[in-house]
C-alpha cells in the first residue's frame, strides 16, 4: 500500500479557461495537432490536459443526447 506513482491530480480550470476551451469546442468538436498546441500554449496548460478535456465533453455531449 505505497502512494508512490500514483494517479495526477484533477486539474482545477479556471471559469477563463472553460470559457475558451467551450467557445473552440463549439466550432468544433475534435482538435487536430496543431489547433490542440496552439490552444495549449494560449492557455498555458499541457496538451494532454487540452486533449482529456475534449475526450471529456464528447462524452457529456453524447450523455445529454
Amino acid at each position: 500500500a505505497g502512494g508512490r506513482g500514483g494517479r495526477r491530480l484533477r486539474t482545477a480550470f479556471s471559469a477563463e479557461q472553460i470559457s475558451t476551451l467551450e467557445s473552440s469546442f463549439q466550432r468544433q468538436q475534435y482538435l487536430g495537432a496543431a489547433e490542440r498546441r496552439q490552444l495549449a500554449g494560449r492557455m498555458r496548460l499541457s496538451e494532454v490536459q487540452i486533449k482529456t478535456w475534449f475526450q471529456n465533453r464528447r462524452m457529456k455531449l453524447k450523455r445529454q443526447l
